[in-house]
């Protein structure tokens, strides 16, 4: 599915640079599995003078089974600590089979679907940090039948390497590599195996919601 617009004010504007307009274009036209309805999210003003945000649902047989949203920041005079001028921010969170929770491997497990998201997506990047935080809820008192839930988060950030491959005909950058790789990171925290690269999902209806306006 192609992710579904909405106008937030600043995003995709004229007056923006022209590398992350490119960098935006690319994001929204990223395909992403039917499973996964995506659309635009107002992204925070203060962190970096450009950015952008989408916000993603996960939805198996009718339940939703996990969320996430990415950003794309883009500063032109370039940041130190980010070691470029464009980074994008992560965030997944989806639920876990309770029993998982104590999987002392649990976290870097985590932390590899999001690099093995990447490097299976060709997206090249550098300098990333994030953490993984496992979630256990158990219930008491008049809601004891209820049961025990567990979730796992992903929270990541990287800078990346907007050259070949990852760029257009005319060299701009090309940021839909790193939307598909995010969206994997959502499905595998979930348990869903990712798409074969090649392999189109028609969209679901939950995917086409909104579709209209």
């Amino acid at each position: 599915m192609v992710v579904r617009q909405e106008a937030h004010p600043g995003t995709g504007a004229d007056a923006n640079p022209p590398a992350f307009r490119a960098a935006v274009a690319s994001m929204r036209e990223a395909r992403l599995r039917a499973e996964i309805f995506c659309e635009e999210m107002p992204a925070p003003q203060r962190i970096a003078p450009y950015s952008f945000a989408l916000s993603a649902d996960l939805t198996v047989d009718g339940e939703d089974v996990g969320t996430g949203r990415i950003i794309l920041l883009h500063d032109p005079a370039g940041n130190e600590a980010w070691d470029g001028t464009f980074r994008c921010v992560a965030y997944v969170r989806a639920d876990l089979d309770p029993e998982m929770i104590t999987d002392p491997l649990l976290a870097a497990v985590g932390w590899s679907w999001l690099t093995e998201s990447l490097d299976g997506h060709g997206a090249t990047y550098h300098a990333p940090s994030g953490t993984v935080t496992r979630v256990a809820t158990e219930s008491f008192g008049g809601m004891a039948d209820d049961g025990g839930s567990a979730q796992i988060e992903v929270r990541a950030s990287w800078t990346p390497d907007f050259d070949e491959p990852l760029a257009g005909a005319d060299g701009s950058p090309d940021a839909a590599a790193h939307v598909r790789a995010w969206a994997d990171l959502l499905c595998m925290a979930a348990g869903l195996q990712p798409v074969p690269e090649g392999v189109a999902a028609m969209p679901s209806r939950r995917g086409q919601r909104g579709s209209g306006r």
